[in-house]
């Protein structure tokens, strides 16, 4: 952990300690008793639907793949002319942040990725647990081809 001294701490005055006494120190060598870490993040499963125009299958192929490479923790896409899907992990500190995240994935990337000027009409966040639950029990079970991007 790397101590900061309290004059340089944002919002608080500095204190004048008397460091050649007993006890003049005590207050900066203690550790705070309400000390939390940093909020990891969780992995949720996000399955985005898209759709739209039709739009040239290769040219789609092309920007789902461009999408694929862009984004971490990327699972699958599938697609066809007028809509597609794309699953993939997110790492996100609750629920409504990887909803957010999600939102706006198809938009931030439309143009590095040159997808299509498509809506989004599905989502669906789950985290880790739920998701792996679902799979054991046989339902929303990964599609049958991962880690790329196929036609319907």
């Amino acid at each position: 952990m790397v101590r900061r001294r309290e004059e340089a701490l944002p919002g608080r005055r500095p204190e004048r300690r008397l460091t050649s006494i007993e006890g003049g120190r005590g207050v900066e060598e203690q550790e705070p008793e309400n000390v939390q870490e940093p909020e990891q993040g969780r992995l949720w499963h996000v399955v985005l639907s898209v759709a739209g125009a039709a739009t040239p299958l290769p040219e789609l192929r092309t920007a789902l793949e461009k999408l694929a490479h862009d984004h971490s923790f990327f699972l699958t896409a599938r697609y066809a002319a007028d809509h597609a899907e794309v699953r993939y992990w997110e790492e996100a500190r609750d629920l409504h942040d990887a909803a957010a995240i999600a939102l706006r994935l198809w938009g931030e990337h439309r143009v590095s990725a040159k997808l299509p000027a498509w809506e989004i009409v599905g989502l669906e966040v789950v985290d880790r647990p739920t998701y792996h639950k679902r799979v054991a029990e046989g339902f929303a079970g990964p599609p049958p081809r991962l880690g790329g991007v196929y036609p319907y």
